[in-house]
């Protein structure tokens, strides 16, 4: 790991993304349940892993605990 950089939404820390020796491969690594999908995905940019970590957190935040209405049993 050459250099990394906090993802942090909203006041919430969701990860890192961490340059590798090769100086181009850029990983996340993911801290928060909303975004572990993402966990060691690979982009060539940085801000495509930070707009979808968003994207993720966000829609996990807004869905509802009971899974949308549904009774739950």
């Amino acid at each position: 790991m050459l250099e990394s950089h906090i993802v942090e939404i909203d006041g919430t820390f969701l990860g890192a993304v961490i340059l590798e020796s090769d100086r181009k491969t850029r990983r996340f690594y993911a801290a928060h349940d909303s975004v572990r999908p993402l966990h060691n995905h690979i982009l060539a940019e940085p801000d495509d892993l930070t707009r979808q970590a968003a994207w993720r957190f966000r829609r996990a935040r807004a869905r509802p605990a009971d899974g949308g209405g549904r009774q739950v049993r």
